[in-house]
């Protein structure tokens, strides 16, 4: 869940917004006007389910006031229930449907219940009105982002780049969506043209980019066997030499670059566009269907989503900027270094609702399971019906060797997304260590498509054992050994197919 855009909350806009409550009650009985001060201070000193009452008490009162109705919408979304904010807030635009922050707020209050596709009518209309609103833009960035539609979500992050160009959720948001959509496009290329050369190079940038240097080598060799005209190929070739200290083999690389053909744009229009910096042509293309295309559109968003994020690198420090370079560990698996990041990230924006899950998540990725299970435990009292979280927590328990305790945890988990695989083998292994064979057998076998070395299969034939069921246990166990003796294969051959070896 790693890269999502900070959310924008109601507790980040109340102070952008004045509170409505003031204007309409002149004339108005006394007692009312010092409950609205009253109202007002209470939401100053953070007291937000004081206030909620105070303004539920003047609704009351004064039923036709939209005013009041989205201040009552406010304090009850800022007291943590959001959904009881939103019937104040549609009140109120019935009352008054040119009501700014009203059509704001109820795009944020669906967005902070985790329900985005909701935000985006009322985010949009509430731009018609005040389109130069910073905050409006991103927070509905961030509900179409939640979504998935990556190209509209750029267009907002866009938008605030231009309007402020120091501002760092900006860079951070669009330089996310464009990774995504880079995604994207191969994951599409891999649907049409699997082990095609195409794919081969994009699958080899992202070894590279990994610092995979052996795989990223063997897979750029393949790539070029198959597609030995493909420009920037060879460059990426020579960049491994470099890294890997043969210099020499790298000036080889280089020379085989240049004694290409020029480009032929005519032919080859995209690949034109793309050396030439035109990515925009690139991209243009709607709905591409071609390896060539998805491979070209693939770098293109990758490109854009390097120059956003060297733009927010070049801003002052900022929590977004080591949210960045946190992502760039993980990716390299230095869980640790990440674990930093995030730390200084949170240090810089205390409030993010993201970075915390994103923080615990690092820590049991880099095995310091006893810090991952106090993070998650206190993520788990905000929500605690999440899946991932859930699965998290009870891994970490159990290799803290509490499979008992982390039973609840992973049931949960499996419950609620019964296609988290890895958490139906942490379920059928803490049922294991637990001595309930019967119990861990269903959840064993449902995670099997993720045996890579036969461990699976190696608990699940100790199960049925322990189950009475034999059988099945030698059959399972036959199994575990012929996956074993497969993996040592494929690990042989590899070795010696990846070695880093001179230009052909």
């Amino acid at each position: 869940m790693s890269g999502l855009p900070v959310r924008v909350s109601m507790r980040a806009l109340r102070y952008g917004v004045v509170l409505l409550a003031a204007t309409p009650l002149f004339g108005q009985a006394v007692d009312l006007a010092v409950k609205s001060q009253r109202g007002k201070e209470a939401m100053a000193a953070g007291k937000f389910a004081e206030a909620a009452s105070i303004y539920a008490e003047l609704v009351k009162a004064l039923p036709g006031n939209p005013g009041l109705l989205v201040n009552l919408g406010m304090a009850e979304h800022m007291a943590g229930r959001p959904r009881q904010a939103i019937p104040q807030f549609q009140a109120a635009l019935r009352l008054d449907a040119g009501l700014f922050p009203a059509w704001l707020f109820l795009g944020v209050a669906p967005l902070d219940a985790g329900e985005p596709a909701r935000a985006i009518e009322p985010l949009e209309q509430a731009l018609r009105i005040q389109p130069d609103y910073l905050d409006g833009h991103q927070a509905l960035a961030s509900a179409l982002f939640s979504l998935g539609r990556f190209r509209e979500a750029a267009e907002p992050y866009q938008r605030l780049a231009q309007m402020n160009p120091k501002n760092s959720r900006a860079w951070y948001g669009l330089g996310k969506c464009y990774e995504s959509l880079s995604r994207r496009a191969f994951a599409d290329l891999e649907r049409i043209a699997p082990a095609s050369g195409y794919w081969l190079a994009l699958a080899a940038g992202m070894r590279l980019a990994q610092q995979q240097y052996s795989g990223a080598f063997f897979l750029y060799r393949q790539a070029l066997e198959k597609q030995p005209g493909l420009r920037g190929l060879h460059p990426a070739v020579a960049d491994i030499y470099r890294r890997t200290g043969h210099a020499d083999w790298a000036a080889v690389e280089e020379q085989k670059e240049r004694r290409l053909p020029p480009l032929d744009c005519a032919s080859r229009p995209l690949e034109c566009d793309f050396f030439q910096g035109r990515h925009s042509k690139v991209l243009a293309v709607g709905n591409p269907q071609t390896p060539e295309a998805y491979y070209w559109q693939s770098l293109a968003y990758n490109e854009l989503a390097l120059q956003a994020f060297e733009r927010l690198a070049q801003l002052p420090p900022s929590a977004e900027w080591h949210q960045v370079l946190a992502e760039a560990h993980r990716n390299m698996g230095r869980h640790l270094e990440a674990v930093k990041e995030w730390r200084e990230a949170l240090r810089l924006s205390p409030g993010n609702l993201d970075i915390p899950r994103e923080l615990a998540i690092s820590l049991h990725q880099g095995r310091d399971y006893k810090a991952a299970q106090a993070s998650l435990e206190d993520l788990l009292k905000r929500d605690p019906t999440s899946a991932e979280l859930n699965y998290y927590l009870g891994d970490a328990l159990l290799n803290l060797q509490q499979a008992a305790q982390a039973a609840p945890f992973l049931r949960k988990a499996v419950e609620r997304d019964a296609a988290v695989i890895p958490a139906q083998a942490s379920l059928g292994r803490a049922y294991l260590l637990s001595g309930q064979a019967a119990q861990a057998i269903p959840h064993l076998k449902a995670a099997l498509p993720i045996d890579d070395d036969g461990s699976l299969h190696y608990q699940l034939a100790r199960a049925y054992q322990s189950a009475g069921q034999s059988d099945l246990a030698k059959e399972t166990l036959q199994k575990y050994q012929e996956i074993r003796s497969s993996a040592q294969g494929e690990r042989n051959k590899l070795e010696q197919d990846v070695r880093i070896t001179g230009p052909e």
